[in-house]
């Protein structure tokens, strides 16, 4: 689950600015979302090291969550005026819908969608857990860093395509919007009928290098250039220096 959320960040902002020339968000977008990502994030890391229990995680997060989805739900017309440009760049589709197909289209292309979503994940997954099988690679590394990729591939593909609409804000909000959505559903809840597991310094390595990427990613998206290709690279970096870390850390 934490490989999956580093290399999300790595993939989704790292990648994409390499890919499109940059990625650029609005202070007050990279503002709120920042704040709720970062602390949902380190809520979640005192569950992981046993500092708090997970009904007390999961309150915590729902002081941090619920305005921020009410905010969401208030839209851009109706939320408070110092949050108005939050909700980021306009969307301008490439083809405008009539009418009756704006509830129509997308009612029909979800299921298919999501299906194919769903069996091409499965479909790597087992790819990947059968040939890591075959060739011997250790059960760690299969976690942390193959099946983190293969999961995290549609997200990577669509932060590609928002980053090329120019649509920063919605990537920035994707990638830490899907980060929380690991946190609170693999995590927080779960621990709710069974144990987190016992700690180690290699988990606590793994909080401390998703908390330090965090903290790159937002500084980098705080310049008014955002994240150029350059950032990039150098986020992808700090997501191989993680990976080698656990294989020197499976292999000691």
């Amino acid at each position: 689950m934490l490989g999956s959320n580093v290399f999300n960040l790595a993939a989704m902002i790292g990648l994409s600015a390499i890919v499109c020339g940059g990625v650029r968000i609005r202070r007050e977008a990279l503002a709120v979302e920042g704040a709720v990502g970062v602390a949902a994030t380190l809520i979640v890391s005192t569950l992981v090291l046993e500092l708090l229990g997970a009904w007390a995680t999961l309150g915590l997060l729902a002081v941090v969550l619920v305005p921020y989805l009410v905010l969401l739900g208030l839209g851009s017309d109706r939320s408070p005026r110092p949050f108005r440009r939050f909700f980021g760049e306009p969307h301008r589709p490439d083809h405008a819908l009539a009418h009756g197909e704006r509830v129509l289209v997308p009612a029909l292309m979800l299921l298919p969608a999501l299906a194919i979503i769903v069996a091409g994940s499965t479909g790597m997954v087992d790819a990947g857990l059968r040939l890591a099988g075959r060739w011997s690679v250790p059960d760690v590394i299969v976690g942390i860093v193959v099946l983190a990729i293969l999961t995290s591939l549609p997200n990577a593909f669509t932060a590609v395509r928002l980053a090329l609409q120019g649509r920063g804000s919605a990537l920035v909000s994707e990638t830490l919007n899907s980060n929380t959505t690991n946190l609170v559903v693999g995590v927080s809840v779960p621990a709710l009928f069974v144990a987190v597991g016992s700690t180690s310094a290699l988990t606590g390595f793994d909080l401390g290098w998703l908390l330090l990427l965090n903290v790159v990613v937002l500084a980098l998206l705080a310049r008014t250039r955002g994240v150029g290709r350059s950032a990039g690279a150098a986020i992808l970096l700090l997501y191989a220096v993680f990976v080698a870390v656990q294989i020197v850390a499976e292999s000691t």
